[in-house]
């Protein structure tokens, strides 16, 4: 059996552990493992006859990080041991920069001219106090990153900063005490334990920044966890009864007043109310909501008072679906990344080898050993591949939680990728780009009001059971209530026949009034008009005459012809495929905008019209229910499923939108532009920064401190670009 657990990694520093990590866990029997540096989780899938959750907690362990296997328990646990870490670096922050301000001011005096710290048993005290007791992390990192056989950021700012250290220790301990003793008249040679205790100060601001930066990236996972409601009111043995929401039960009778949040997904059994859904949906108007009607939880009752049953509580609730969502998204790789993971996995022993060459030959050329351990030192600082790691995930993190905000729900970082280079979109008609349901478009009534004549309409169909019929009882049930008539009879494929009010009522088809002998040909072409514009149009009669023609067609949904506009300002083909014939499904694509349209094609060809699509080099979307259409989304590049919150966990799409409004496939669509296009900043900013600052700290430019603060602010430039992404919000409609 193969199964698929996440777990929160700590202990990893830059992208060279993750891509350390993530390759050991794959060379596992039975394991493919993905590592996410900006979430520091872990994704792995296993064969349970070949690996366990304890070697891969085992494995990671001997790298020298840790490894928590993720539970409802520890999602709490992981976020305030989070927490505290953060909490734990400020201090230390703190604390270093109080030890090494000392140098900073001296640097400042010396720029004016005046003396700065000029003893050298301050410095070493300082320098010492910085490089082992704030520094002992790099250290710590450093040996189990080495003794693991590899190398990470640890290991340059360790290596820097403990050449600098040491080389100042000589100077004071070796070089000037032998100086004094052979009777040599010279100052104190210039020591770098200033060098030292910066660099690594800057590094530390830069981690907290980078910290601070990464976990405002996660701020959509937060608040939906926020949307939840504390406490639920039940009744239990005719009482009224407040428990803790974790104590909900799948048939419990819950009671909701205005202005409350759901507690738990369930189906209204008594009461009327408006329920505001944007915070699961995106939708910015309240619903409306009645006896039948499903209710979200999370989502905030704002007027009436009604009971409902809880049928999905806790892991099966639509907020705790879109949660696990969001965070597979979120702890997903977009391809893109494989570029940065390649580049990582050798970075630091290459930047280890330049360095090198860089000491050797500086010292071949100047002869000066100072000059060529600072350059030596400034290219083991500036190299840093954190920025190149964080590049990725953040802008993933970030573009995911922007979706779910708007109910635009990415299945992975794949998809968000994907979903940017789309060209041609299909939409499935019924329930996409229609609302799946008819409705009365048109009466034309020829000897009676428009009033009446869906008022006898709707009593003629009142017991019917047929679509068509529903929908015109519906329309008219919504004008006035309708009494049941004295006697009903259906007949199939042709229409109903009552008696009301004392007079006989005959509706449904041309064929079914000729056969009691009326005369329809004035209402010929009233029919013939609206059937061209794809409507069913159905005649009223009395036992004397025709009363009125009632069209009744499937509308298309508000904001459909827009979202097909605007697909088309943004290069994109939109096709229809509809099972309907050619007649209807032109008048319905004519309405919404759409020129390509595929109609009469069954179910199970979806898919094959879709793949003609690919076969042309188009990357395709497919737009339906996820249910009839699965195939066709099976077969497109990228699967849209329309749904609501009930309906939020449909496997077979990549893209689900909650909304179920074609406007926020458009949204989709540029919000993955937008991903990318950070995306590819951050990546272009990561390797111009190192592509640039090696080559000038290597032959001498840079000052080992400017290199630190250009490294340690690098990663925050690529977080914070990552999250101006937040700028950009989808509009609800």
């Amino acid at each position: 059996m193969t199964v698929k657990e996440t777990y929160a990694i700590t202990g990893m520093s830059c992208a060279a552990c993750s891509a350390r990590i993530e390759k050991k866990l794959n060379t596992l029997d039975g394991v493919t493992a993905s590592v996410n540096l900006a979430t520091e989780k872990a994704t792995v899938e296993f064969d349970t006859e070949k690996a366990s959750t304890a070697l891969v907690i085992k494995t990671v362990k001997n790298l020298g990080y840790g490894a928590i296997k993720e539970d409802a328990d520890s999602a709490e646990k992981e976020r305030r041991a989070r927490s505290r870490q953060l909490r734990v670096l400020q201090i230390t922050l703190v604390v270093s920069i109080a030890l090494t301000l000392p140098f900073v001011m001296s640097m400042v005096y010396e720029l004016f001219g005046q003396r700065g710290l000029t003893s050298p048993t301050v410095q070493f005290l300082l320098g010492t106090a910085v490089q082992f007791g704030i520094g002992g992390r790099f250290y710590k990192g450093a040996f189990l990153s080495v003794r693991s056989g590899s190398a990470n950021m640890d290991v340059l700012v360790a290596l820097g900063t403990t050449a600098a250290y040491l080389f100042s220790v000589y100077n004071v301990f070796w070089v000037w005490p032998a100086a004094r003793m052979s009777g040599m008249n010279m100052s104190m040679p210039h020591l770098y334990f200033e060098t030292s205790a910066v660099i690594i100060t800057l590094v530390l601001l830069g981690k907290f920044f980078e910290a601070s930066a990464k976990s405002r990236t996660g701020d959509a996972i937060k608040k939906l966890i926020g949307l939840q409601a504390k406490t639920a009111r039940v009744l239990r043995d005719g009482k009224e009864t407040d428990i803790p929401i974790e104590e909900v039960a799948a048939g419990d009778t819950v009671l909701v007043r205005p202005g409350e949040k759901i507690p738990a997904d369930g189906k209204i059994l008594q009461g009327n109310s408006a329920v505001d859904e944007s915070m699961i949906t995106g939708e910015s108007l309240p619903v409306d909501k009645a006896p039948g009607d499903t209710v979200i939880g999370a989502t905030i009752n704002k007027f009436g008072t009604f009971r409902y049953e809880a049928t999905r509580v806790g892991k099966d609730a639509a907020l705790a679906q879109i949660i696990r969502l969001v965070e597979d998204a979120q702890g997903s790789k977009a391809p893109i990344q494989k570029i940065a993971d390649k580049i990582s996995g050798i970075f630091v022993p290459v930047v280890l080898c330049i360095a090198l060459a860089t000491f050797l030959l500086h010292l071949l050329i100047t002869r000066d050993l100072t000059s060529s351990l600072i350059s030596a030192v400034a290219v083991l600082v500036i190299a840093c591949p954190c920025s190149l790691g964080l590049a990725t995930p953040t802008a993933i993190m970030v573009g995911t939680g922007i979706g779910a905000s708007a109910g635009i729900l990415f299945k992975g970082g794949e998809y968000l990728e994907i979903a940017g280079r789309l060209n041609a979109v299909v939409l499935d008609k019924t329930g996409t780009i229609t609302n799946g349901r008819p409705e009365v478009t048109d009466i034309a009534a020829f000897s009676i009001s428009e009033a009446e004549a869906l008022r006898l309409a709707g009593i003629a169909e009142k017991n019917s059971e047929h679509p068509l019929g529903q929908a015109i009882v519906e329309a008219a049930s919504k004008e006035t209530e309708l009494p049941h008539p004295d006697a009903f009879e259906a007949v199939p494929g042709k229409g109903v026949s009552a008696t009301a009010e004392g007079q006989k009522l005959l509706m449904g088809t041309r064929a079914f009034l000729r056969e009691t002998g009326l005369d329809i040909a004035a209402a010929e072409p009233v029919m013939e008009g609206f059937e061209k514009d794809g409507k069913t149009a159905m005649l009223l009669a009395d036992d004397k005459r025709v009363l009125a023609v009632i069209a009744v067609a499937d509308t298309i949904k508000e904001g459909s012809r827009r979202a097909v506009e605007q697909l088309g300002r943004m290069g994109v083909e939109v096709y229809m495929l509809t099972g309907d014939n050619a007649h209807t499904a032109a008048a319905i694509a004519k309405q919404a905008g759409i020129s390509h349209v595929v109609a009469e094609v069954l179910p199970e060809n979806k898919a094959a019209e879709v793949e003609k699509l690919r076969k042309q080099g188009k990357i395709v979307a497919m737009a339906g229910d996820g249910i009839n259409d699965a195939p066709a989304l099976a077969t497109a590049d990228i699967g849209i499923a329309m749904g609501t919150g009930a309906d939020v966990a449909i496997e077979a799409a990549d893209i689900t939108l909650m909304r179920g409004n074609l406007e926020s496939i458009p949204q989709a669509i540029e919000l993955s532009r937008r991903t990318m296009r950070k995306i590819r900043q951050n990546l272009f900013w990561a390797l111009f920064y190192n592509s640039v600052g090696i080559p000038f700290a290597a032959v001498g430019f840079l000052n080992p401190m400017i290199a630190g603060a250009a490294m340690a602010f690098s990663s925050v430039s690529v977080v914070t670009n990552s999250l101006s992404l937040r700028r950009y919000k989808p509009a609800a409609k």
